[in-house]
């Protein structure tokens, strides 16, 4: 067996048994392709609204320090965020409930774990993987999630398996070059490592660093 099939070989196991890739597309139901094996990681590239930037904006401008973590059901979202909010920002509330209704849908779930949280800092900034079946994350303002490609990341440096060392020099990756990065505004669902069939392959990610004053308002949703 040549060295391209070795590696191959190699990528074949630690995925078990399948490479694992993306979809994406401007249109939501690309969503749904995270129901498909090799798929670990689905983006919505969705047109940022201009008056959901101005909600954020001044959103940020009240709350710079706003941290929220809630279960809600697509029944319920809508007021829920909005009292959070006393009852003002009503573009955000409505499109957190509107990705709240979609993400239940998708997987037959009766409520979500939502948090929502203004960062200053890299709230994950080592590369890792989640112990979830899948999450859904947008970022509303700011730098937006890193992520790596499953055919270029070397599972085993990941954790404690690093030695210690940064992710740059672990072995984790090989490049710069093989970092992604989703959008500001861009909804995404990573597949995680309790995803039946995917234990070996959830989606490597991190959060970016930011620079001094920069604020990030980051959505995520979970399976509850």
């Amino acid at each position: 067996m040549n060295e391209k099939n070795l590696n191959f070989a190699g990528e074949w196991n630690q995925a078990g048994g399948m490479s694992r890739h993306m979809a994406q597309d401007k249109q939501p139901t690309v969503l749904s392709d995270i129901y498909q094996a090799e798929i670990n990681i689905a983006i919505w590239r969705r047109e940022k609204s201009t008056t959901l930037q101005y909600s954020v904006k001044e959103f940020l401008a009240l709350n710079p320090t706003f941290q929220k973590e809630m279960v809600l059901t697509p029944q319920d979202a809508l007021s829920r965020v909005s009292e959070s909010f006393d009852n003002n920002m009503t573009e955000v509330s409505e499109d957190i409930a509107e990705l709240v209704d979609m993400f239940c849908y998708l997987f037959e779930l009766k409520q979500a774990g939502m948090r929502l949280k203004v960062l200053d800092r890299a709230m994950c900034p080592k590369f890792h993987v989640d112990k979830v079946p899948c999450r859904l994350v947008t970022t509303y303002q700011g730098m937006a999630t890193e992520w790596l490609p499953h055919e270029l990341v070397d599972q085993t440096k990941l954790g404690w398996s690093c030695n210690g060392l940064p992710d740059s020099e672990s072995g984790l990756y090989q490049s710069e070059n093989d970092i992604q990065q989703l959008d500001c505004g861009d909804v995404a669902l990573l597949k995680g490592t309790l995803w039946e069939g995917n234990e070996n392959a959830g989606l490597v990610h991190r959060s970016p660093g930011l620079i001094v004053n920069e604020k990030r308002l980051i959505l995520t949703l979970d399976f509850k």
